[in-house]
């Protein structure tokens, strides 16, 4: 090969374009949308858990959450309570931006009910105290009508995603009455609208909550299987 084509090729591959294929690669596999992609995604997932969760590497944590993949999941959280898998990390604006985008681009019914609570998890600590937890993040009210949306009235306030769910609205209601500022007023009485219309047998969800956001899914019947039995 002459000296002018293997310049060509050492200008075509440098640090940024080897990294660009890389990263190709990593969203192919996240992707799962093979068997094979599933399998190296539940390796990467294991991987990530046994590395630890840290202020550092938390946003993969978060982006594996968009795995629609129960396997993957499994394989993030371990033998850990999904309500406490992100819990070392402290609620700041990116955390609860991206908690509440997730809980947006979610079907009712369309994902794994254990990353569901990891969410919840989060947004249950970060408003452990209602006004702290506004001043992190501005909670709207699209953003209180897709946390709403993952009730199942046919399951109860026992179900823990339920009770978790009513829990997070009840805090964030809590801000009604407490300031002149109309927006923080009208998400928390939507708030507590929602928990009105969850508990009282003659309502129906979506007179409270667009039908819209109410359509549902079903998470299973979008998962690829991996052959091999991964053990963690």
């Amino acid at each position: 090969m002459d000296q002018g084509k293997e310049k060509i090729i050492e200008d075509a591959w440098n640090k940024e374009s080897i990294m660009e294929v890389e990263i190709n690669i990593i969203e192919r596999m996240i992707g799962c949308r093979t068997v094979e992609a599933v399998e190296s995604a539940i390796s990467y997932a294991q991987f990530l858990r046994l590395s630890g969760l840290d202020n550092d590497n938390y946003p993969l944590f978060l982006r594996l959450l968009e795995v629609e993949n129960h396997w993957v999941i499994d394989s993030l959280i371990g033998d850990k309570d999904p309500f406490l898998l992100l819990s070392s990390i402290h609620p700041n604006n990116y955390l609860l931006l991206a908690a509440f985008q997730l809980l947006t681009n979610w079907h009712p019914g369309g994902i794994y009910p254990k990353t569901l609570a990891i969410i919840l998890g989060v947004l249950q600590a970060a408003f452990s105290s209602p006004k702290d937890g506004y001043r992190i993040y501005s909670v709207s009210i699209n953003d209180v009508n897709n946390l709403g949306k993952h009730l199942n009235k046919e399951l109860g306030q026992e179900d823990p995603n339920n009770r978790c769910i009513l829990d997070i609205l009840d805090r964030i209601g809590a801000l009604a009455g407490t300031t002149e500022n109309n927006s923080i007023e009208q998400m928390a009485r939507q708030s507590n609208s929602i928990r009105t219309f969850f508990f009282d047998k003659r309502k129906k969800m979506e007179d409270i909550i667009p039908q819209v956001l109410l359509v549902k899914s079903d998470y299973i019947a979008k998962e690829i299987t991996p052959d091999k039995v991964f053990i963690g």
